[in-house]
């Protein structure tokens, strides 16, 4: 099964999301992977992943975005999966930390929270220091991202195969380009 985890105060309704949905619908592998909601707590967010990982019928694999990027690192971390990392934040624990005490709202689902100590606190201990398997680990970044230095991404994943594109967005511009590269991994 694959699993795509999207980012911080997203959802399955993200923009990647739908593109790799509608990829894969159109090969005839919609059953192929699932894409859940998650929660905005990080520990609620990683049982439901581990939930959809223990349920697999084969071997899950992971493609994270963003916040979804450090939990796939964690998730494959600890369960020794294969994962695509997508302009990923890989130290989620402090740069989302200047966000407690803030309102926040879900860009699809429009629910509102407030990000709490807790939920970086939950972030902090989801930090993976060092991947124990690099070679588990494929980076997709885009050197225009606007939200996060791609060169921190980089730096972390030493040792993993990376793809590193001039320009792009945030939002990975170039995204389905890369989808049989993804799936090949």
């Amino acid at each position: 099964m694959l699993i795509y985890i999207h980012g911080f105060n997203s959802s399955a309704q993200s923009g990647k999301a739908r593109e790799l949905a509608a990829w894969l619908a159109a090969r005839g592998l919609a059953e192929a992977w699932a894409c859940p909601d998650l929660p905005h707590r990080p520990a609620e967010a990683i049982r439901l992943l581990e939930g959809l990982i223990a349920g697999s019928r084969d071997r899950a694999k992971l493609i994270g975005s963003s916040l979804g990027g450090f939990y796939a690192a964690y998730l494959a971390d600890k369960h020794a999966l294969r994962a695509v990392h997508i302009n990923p934040c890989v130290a989620c624990h402090g740069k989302l930390a200047f966000e407690v005490g803030k309102p926040q709202k879900n860009w699809h689902t429009g629910e509102e929270y407030t990000f709490t100590a807790a939920h970086a606190d939950e972030l902090a201990a989801l930090r993976v220091e060092r991947l124990a398997r690099p070679e588990n680990h494929l980076l997709l970044v885009e050197t225009g991202d606007e939200v996060l230095d791609y060169r921190e991404a980089v730096d972390y994943f030493d040792g993993a195969r990376q793809i590193v594109l001039d320009g792009g967005d945030h939002g990975f511009t170039r995204f389905t380009d890369h989808i049989p590269t993804i799936l090949e991994f």
